[in-house]
């Protein structure tokens, strides 16, 4: 989806840490924390709170929170992310909108345009494309003084022990991490979307005016739900609605093997 206008949207911090020494690459990381506003100034000064919970989480795309039992992404804690990138997109979005500040570790073709589009501060996010031959090490020092890590594992395996200490790390310092790809055992909560529908396009040519997902969510503490969400431009950005209420209905056209 594209055809936004308006301002040019801030840049994102982009950092090189591949080709740097572990010492070097960790003081890169300190050096962007210590850039960071205290915490009192971004989005943890605001806490969403589920009722009845005192558990403080990040905030996710309005359509979502529903799904989720305490509404939105609980700090703290570990969350699997796979599927289609627009999920994983509006998480990023959501959390820069509302304040917080975010990393990107190990995506490098992350779609920065369709996060500005979804209403993402690039100003609050960093982007480590390349993290080097460790990239949990990477994301777990990220932990130390950001919202929200999102780490692209790849094709690596993470074993149970350093799981459980990148876990231990993201609760102490009321952080959550976002992974994705590879194996990552205990995820206190999963995410997946796929592409149900398209909308605009039609025997193979057309512009694409938005898209349907399909979203399920599960955890170790609940059963899985699953709903239909809705991405369309409105206002000159890109809105995710539930479906039953979208302004204006998706044309049915089956998304095929997406």
């Amino acid at each position: 989806m594209g055809g936004t206008s308006g301002a040019a949207p801030e840049v994102p911090v982009v950092l090189e840490a591949s080709g740097l020494s572990r010492r070097e690459r960790i003081e890169l990381l300190r050096s962007r924390i210590a850039a960071v506003p205290a915490r009192g100034e971004s989005v943890a000064a605001r806490p969403d709170r589920a009722p009845g919970t005192e558990r403080e989480v990040l905030p996710v795309p309005e359509p979502l929170a529903a799904l989720l039992p305490q509404g939105g992404l609980p700090r703290g804690s570990v969350v699997a992310v796979s599927g289609a990138a627009s999920l994983l997109v509006g998480l990023i979005a959501a959390v820069t909108a509302s304040g917080g500040h975010a990393a990107v570790v190990g995506h490098p073709r992350l779609g920065l345009l369709a996060a500005s589009e979804m209403g993402a501060e690039l100003g609050r996010l960093a982007v480590i494309p390349d993290p080097g031959p460790d990239p949990v090490e990477v994301a777990a020092v990220l932990l130390d003084g950001l919202d929200l890590v999102v780490l692209g594992l790849g094709a690596l395996v993470v074993p149970p022990s350093r799981a459980r200490a990148v876990v231990a790390r993201a609760r102490s310092k009321g952080a959550t991490l976002l992974v994705t790809g590879g194996g990552w055992g205990g995820a206190e909560i999963r995410l997946d979307a796929t592409v149900h529908e398209y909308d605009g396009l039609g025997r193979g040519c057309g512009r694409l005016r938005g898209l349907r997902l399909s979203v399920g969510v599960e955890g170790r503490a609940f059963q899985r739900r699953t709903a239909r969400v809705d991405l369309c431009p409105r206002r000159g950005r890109v809105e995710w609605f539930p479906e039953s209420v979208e302004p204006k209905p998706i044309s049915r056209v089956p998304s095929g093997a997406a």
